[in-house]
């Protein structure tokens, strides 16, 4: 199993320590509720440090990232970041990314640990049918580098201290490269998956022990504490942040997930498997992926069979917990398109028990 720069500050916090995505990772250290609290209300810190990063570089860099993501990398300017995902060729996803721009000749491509050997193979696989050169133009550069996510309303004002580049007035979805914390160079974003604010850290792993230390004695007097993955869970659900592997998944379009926003079938982008995805968004498609919250007590939990309230089978859960904010189950999952309009009642069998949900649009944070 492999372990991230930062394994060994984890487990002299006493986190409870568990298996995700081949790698050993903090599922919490305090507890989920604690520590979803903390991120809502203050700043926290996760290691995402097992997350893959790619660099595309060269004349063909821009074709290729505009061939193999579903959204329109010509929109992006320099500093900006796009989320976005990779069609396969099948209709479903191979993994949804982000993608950096540095320059027309420069990006950088951040996709989920789990899917790195996977996403490589996609990409390498495109970069030779454009004629590109693999090894010059493209880097795997996940096992060199390491990231934090600083999470939380404070996160901002608590990472300004050690930078003179001004961070605090960053917009969403951008980034600057800048000397931070006495390391010569990070790459600082203002990213995240926790619908919080705050930022993301990326510096070689070189580095990784003095980016730890300065971002929690930056963070002390603002309450920040380290987050473990277990909290990093319930943040993105409540925000009905997709997660790969639960949410989408090779069989999922984007269409389907509701992630038109970020499939564009603009004039020139002849991205994988545009024809099928233009002809779902036109006709519609069998499934659509929903939010709903509980009306009875429960817990949807993943792979919880969805019923229509006469007992049918209409879908099934994708994502579910119990809401640290609201207090109530929440979840996420595929219906019948009859029955995703906002304010339908369906159930959820628990183990032989139905029960009442209705479908709602996310975020589930309610009123902050």
């Amino acid at each position: 199993m492999k372990t991230t720069p930062f394994t060994h500050f984890h487990e002299a916090l006493g986190a409870r320590m568990a298996p995700f995505a081949g790698y050993n990772m903090p599922i919490e250290y305090t507890g989920i509720k604690d520590e979803h609290n903390l991120v809502r209300e203050k700043v926290g810190v996760f290691d995402v440090s097992h997350m893959g990063e790619f660099w595309v570089k060269g004349p063909k860099a821009f074709e290729l990232v505009q061939k193999i993501t579903s959204n329109d990398v010509a929109a992006l300017e320099d500093g900006k970041v796009q989320y976005s995902c990779f069609p396969n060729e099948t209709g479903g996803i191979v993994d949804d990314l982000l993608v950096y721009r540095f320059s027309a000749e420069k990006y950088l491509l951040v996709v989920n640990a789990a899917n790195i050997d996977k996403d490589w193979a996609w990409c390498t696989k495109w970069a030779k049918e454009l004629g590109m050169d693999v090894e010059k133009d493209l880097e795997n550069a996940s096992d060199n580098i390491c990231q934090l996510a600083v999470q939380g309303p404070l996160a901002l004002k608590a990472m300004q201290k050690l930078t003179s580049a001004n961070v605090v007035d960053m917009e969403y979805y951008t980034f600057q490269e800048i000397p931070f914390a006495g390391i010569d160079k990070v790459i600082f974003s203002t990213t995240g998956y926790t619908g919080s604010g705050g930022c993301e850290i990326y510096a070689y792993v070189k580095d990784a022990e003095k980016l730890w230390n300065a971002v929690f004695e930056a963070g002390a007097e603002f309450g920040i504490k380290p987050i473990g993955l277990g909290a990093r869970d319930t943040l993105r659900l409540e925000m009905g942040f997709c997660l790969y592997g639960n949410d989408l998944d090779d069989t999922t379009s984007p269409i389907e997930a509701g992630l038109g926003w970020i499939t564009k079938f603009a004039e020139g982008k002849n991205f994988t498997n545009r024809p099928m995805l233009e002809k779902q968004k036109a006709e519609g498609t069998a499934r659509k992926l929903v939010g709903f919250e509980m009306v009875d007590r429960g817990i949807p939990r993943h792979g919880y069979e969805l019923q229509s309230p006469e007992g049918t089978p209409i879908g099934v859960v994708t994502s579910g917990t119990m809401s640290p904010t609201r207090k109530i189950g929440i979840g996420m999952g595929y219906v019948k398109p009859e029955y995703s309009k906002v304010g339908t009642e369906i159930c959820i069998d628990m183990r032989g028990r139905k029960l009442k949900a209705v479908v709602v649009r996310p975020p589930f944070r309610g009123k902050v």
